[in-house]
C-alpha cells in the first residue's frame, strides 16, 4: 500500500501569497501568520511573492493568473470579508469561494483559503492573532501540505 501524506517541510517550493489589501489592519495580520508557517516548513523568504490585490472579490483572478506562470507550487489566499447592513457580504464570499475553487481546478495548482467571513471586526481580529491560530498561518499549512502531496503525487509519474 501508498500513502501520500505530506512531511511538512518543504524548502525548494515556491509560493505565492495574494493578499487583500481592504481591511488591511486584518490582513496584514493574516500574512504576518502565513509567513510565519511557510518560515517553519522551511520555506525562504525568496521563494514567496506577494501580490497585494485591492479587494477579496479580486483574489481568485490574481491567483489564477499566479497559477497559470508556472513558477508557484502553492498559493495562499488571504482576505477579510466582515457582514455589513446588505446582502453584498453573501455575494463576495460566495464569489471568492467559488472562484478560488474554479481556479484551483482549472490550473491544478493548489489554493488555500484564508479569506475571512466574519460577522464583526472583533470576529476577524480573533481569527488574526499570534500563533497557529491565526487562520493565515491555517491557510499557508494547508497550502504546504498540498503542495508536498501534489509532488509526491507528480513523482509516481516519473
Amino acid at each position: 500500500m501508498i500513502t501520500i501524506e505530506s512531511t511538512g517541510s518543504v524548502p525548494g517550493l515556491r509560493f505565492a501569497m495574494v493578499v487583500s489589501k481592504y481591511h488591511d489592519f486584518v490582513t496584514d495580520r493574516l500574512q504576518r501568520g502565513a509567513f510565519s508557517a511557510l518560515s517553519a516548513a522551511g520555506v525562504l523568504p525568496s521563494d514567496v511573492t506577494v501580490i497585494r490585490v485591492p479587494g477579496a472579490f479580486e483574489i481568485p483572478s490574481a491567483a489564477q493568473h499566479a497559477a497559470e506562470t508556472g513558477r508557484f507550487d502553492a498559493i495562499v489566499c488571504l482576505g477579510c470579508v466582515i457582514r455589513g447592513e446588505t446582502p453584498h457580504f453573501d455575494y463576495i464570499c460566495s464569489a471568492v469561494a467559488h472562484g478560488l475553487t474554479t481556479a484551483a481546478a482549472a490550473t491544478g495548482v493548489p489554493m488555500a483559503f484564508g479569506v475571512l467571513t466574519t460577522n464583526s471586526v472583533e470576529e476577524a481580529l480573533a481569527r488574526a492573532g499570534d500563533g497557529e491560530s491565526n487562520k493565515g498561518y491555517e491557510a499557508a499549512g494547508a497550502a504546504i501540505e498540498m503542495a508536498d502531496v501534489v509532488r509526491q503525487l507528480a513523482r509516481l509519474e516519473e
